[in-house]
């Protein structure tokens, strides 16, 4: 189907600007650097989430549910998100928590935990990582229909077909904006999770033949699973909007900034949550964008890009975590 033709939610009211990162390119001696603020969404805290609710809620809305039913870590920005919306929609949310990292939700915890309760999670089920997320959805979906309710099962990150729609439309911004502002971009980077804000872009860039190269940062897994996990679901959400798939080759999600693990800190994360902070008065967030950043960072070292290059940065939000890692974060 068409994306023109598909019911959507706006949470957004405008499209997110694009800033210059003069200090930081300055500092780095590099390309210049230019930002994508998708941080500046709407909903609670703005992130890359909400551009993929606003087709995923008008599907439930659509289907006549009254639940949407999640699942994502215990600092997850598209849990804070899928709430904001419930809340906005005047819904209810049931979430499921995988511990990603053995141990690591607690109750009382800062930042996107200490929102789940703020936003009023209808109720939160923690599971160890390896669960059947899937599966675990559907339990709650099945609770719901026994009492006469109907659920709606978003998947981890909003990323699947209808979910990616929203980055399909943000490639579209990108491009419009860039016309608009006489800056030719060279390369796109963004943070590479569930796959979703990653296949998105390289489907609506690809469908515009852009001819700029989207290098994805890994922040979970092994390269090769994760280029595959994108290519799959590009030419899922290529076929759902009647667009062409993009190629295997054209699928990049470096790995060398994924430290010991998901959401685990490294130093390269510190410098770049600081480094963006400090010299931009950005925030960036541990757990993606700051690890996606230090791969930036790290590319630019490395002499990847020309001298005169004009790196865009797509920024995907997740602030509200930084208040879970001060102890990290903290000079």
């Amino acid at each position: 189907m068409k994306i023109e033709a598909l019911p959507r939610r706006r949470y957004t009211p405008n499209p997110t600007p694009i800033q210059r990162l003069e200090k930081l390119s300055k500092h780095l001696g590099g390309p210049e650097i230019w930002i994508k603020r998708d941080d500046l969404t709407g909903l609670a805290g703005g992130g890359n989430k909400t551009r993929k609710l606003e087709f995923l809620v008008a599907e439930a809305l659509r289907q006549g549910a009254d639940t949407l039913i999640t699942v994502g870590a215990p600092q997850s920005n598209h849990c804070r998100l899928t709430l904001a919306a419930a809340a906005h929609e005047g819904l209810k949310c049931r979430l499921i928590l995988e511990q990603r990292v053995a141990g690591s939700y607690r109750k009382d915890a800062s930042g996107n935990n200490f929102l789940f309760d703020l936003l009023g999670a209808e109720s939160i089920t923690v599971v160890d990582a390896g669960t059947d997320l899937g599966a675990a959805m559907n339990v709650e979906a099945e609770k719901l229909k026994a009492s006469g309710r109907k659920g709606y099962v978003i998947p981890g990150g909003g990323s699947n077909a209808l979910g990616a729609m929203g980055y399909v439309v943000c490639a579209r911004e990108i491009l419009a904006q860039s016309l608009d502002m006489g800056v030719a971009f060279d390369e796109f980077v963004v943070a590479s999770g569930s796959a979703g804000t990653h296949s998105g872009l390289l489907v609506g860039f690809n469908a515009a033949n852009s001819g700029v190269p989207l290098t994805g940062i890994n922040v979970r897994r092994p390269r090769a699973e994760q280029e595959g996990n994108v290519h799959k679901l590009a030419v899922e959400a290529a076929a759902f909007a009647w667009l062409p798939a993009p190629s295997r080759e054209s699928v990049v999600a470096l790995d060398e900034w994924v430290g010991p693990g998901y959401s685990l800190p490294t130093d390269e994360m510190v410098e770049a949550v600081r480094l963006f902070a400090r010299l931009e008065g950005v925030l960036l967030d541990p757990v993606y964008t700051g690890k996606a950043a230090a791969g930036l960072i790290g590319l630019i070292r490395r002499k990847h890009f020309k001298q005169d290059s004009k790196i865009l940065f797509v920024h995907t939000g997740g602030a509200p975590s930084l208040f879970a890692y001060q102890g990290v974060l903290q000079s």
